[in-house]
C-alpha cells in the first residue's frame, strides 16, 4: 500500500454482513475514500440508495467524483445521522456500516498533523473547517486537563509527566508542530513497549479527544438502531480497544430483554423482545489482509440485527 492510499479493511466481510437488498436503503457512516461505499453501490440495484457521511471535506470531494444518482453525500459527523435522515425524508434504513478510526490519507498527509512521522502543524482535526486544533487546545488546557485526556483516551501510564512537560515547554512559546510535541513526549516517557514510539499513545489520545470520537460513537449507535428497519443490520469495524468496548457493550445490552422488577409476575415468553440480536462472533482480518495492509491488524468487526420495531413488536 503506497502512502496516502486507503484500503478498506474487512471490505467483503462488511458488505456481506449487511445482507444488501437491491432496492434497500443503506448508510455508510464513514465514507473515507469510498471503498465500502463502492462495494455497497455495486450490490445495489437501480432502485437502491446509499447515504454516506463524512466530516472530512476532502473525503466528501472525493465522493463527488463517483457521480452516482443513488449516492447522497452528507458532510457531517455520523452523530448527526438521525437529524440528517429526517431532513432527507428517510424514515428507516436497511443497514448501517461504521468503519471507525482514521483513514490512511488523513494519517499520511503531513498537513493534517495526525502523525509524528512528519513535522507539520499540530492540527489533528478530521473536519478542518471547524473546531480548535490540538495546538490551540494545548495552549489553553491545564496540566490536569491534559493529563486526563492522555490517561482516558490513550491509556498513557506517564500522562502526568507528559502533561507537566507540555505545560513547561509552552512557557517558551506555543507547542505548534508535531515534531515539537513528539520530542516533548519522548523526553518525558521513561520506558515504552518495544517497537512503539513513545509519542504513539499521546498522539492517539489527542486525536480521539479533539475529534470527540468516543462521544460521537456513543451517540450514533442508538440513533442507528432506532432507524433500522426490522431485519436491518448494524455493522461496526473498530480499531481501538476503547471503541470496541463501547460497541461490544452496546450490542450486548441491546440484544438482551429489558430489565424489569424481579417481582413482576411475567413469564419469560411475556417479556418484551430486545430490539437487536447479535449476528455471529467478532470478525478479525486474516493473515493475508494484514500482510497486504498492516493497519488492519487491530480491526474488529461486530454485527447486530434489528429484530423488533421501535414499538417493540417482533419482526
Amino acid at each position: 500500500m503506497s502512502a496516502g492510499e486507503h484500503v478498506s479493511v474487512l471490505l467483503s466481510e462488511a458488505v456481506e454482513a449487511l445482507q444488501i437488498r437491491p432496492d434497500g436503503t443503506y448508510v455508510d457512516g464513514t465514507f473515507g475514500r469510498g471503498g465500502h461505499s463502492r462495494a455497497i453501490l455495486a450490490a445495489l440495484g437501480g432502485g437502491g440508495r446509499l447515504i454516506a457521511f463524512d466530516r472530512d471535506p476532502v473525503a466528501i470531494d472525493a465522493g463527488r467524483a463517483l457521480n452516482d444518482p443513488r449516492l447522497t453525500l452528507v458532510h457531517r459527523p455520523f452523530s448527526a445521522l438521525d437529524e440528517a435522515l429526517g431532513e432527507l425524508g428517510v424514515v428507516t434504513v436497511d443497514g448501517v456500516l461504521l468503519d471507525l478510526g482514521v483513514s490512511s490519507p488523513q494519517l499520511d498527509e503531513p498537513s493534517r498533523g495526525m502523525s509524528f512521522r512528519f513535522d507539520a502543524p499540530l492540527d489533528m482535526r478530521m473536519d478542518t473547517t471547524r473546531g480548535p486544533t490540538v495546538a490551540e487546545w494545548l495552549a489553553e488546557a491545564s496540566v490536569a486537563e491534559i493529563r486526563e485526556v492522555l490517561k482516558d483516551y490513550g491509556e498513557e501510564r506517564f500522562a502526568h509527566a507528559i502533561a507537566k512537560a507540555i505545560a513547561a515547554a509552552r512557557t517558551g512559546g506555543a507547542v505548534a508542530t508535531t515534531r515539537q510535541l513528539a520530542e516533548i513526549v519522548e523526553k518525558a516517557v521513561r520506558t515504552r513497549e518495544p517497537g512503539q514510539h513513545p509519542a504513539t499513545r499521546s498522539f492517539q489520545a489527542l486525536r480521539i479527544f479533539i475529534n470527540q470520537e468516543l462521544e460521537e460513537l456513543s451517540l450514533v449507535l442508538p440513533a442507528a438502531t432506532a432507524r433500522l428497519a426490522p431485519g436491518g443490520r448494524l455493522v461496526v469495524i473498530s480499531f481501538h480497544s476503547l471503541e470496541d468496548r463501547i460497541v461490544k457493550r452496546f450490542m450486548r445490552d441491546q440484544s438482551r430483554p429489558p430489565s424489569l422488577p424481579s417481582r413482576l409476575p411475567l413469564r419469560a415468553s411475556e417479556l418484551p423482545a430486545p430490539p437487536m440480536r447479535l449476528v455471529g462472533k467478532q470478525v478479525r482480518p486474516g493473515e493475508t489482509e494484514i500482510a497486504a495492509n498492516p493497519r488492519a491488524r487491530s480491526a474488529v468487526m461486530r454485527v447486530a440485527e434489528r429484530v423488533s420495531d421501535p414499538l417493540g413488536e417482533a419482526a
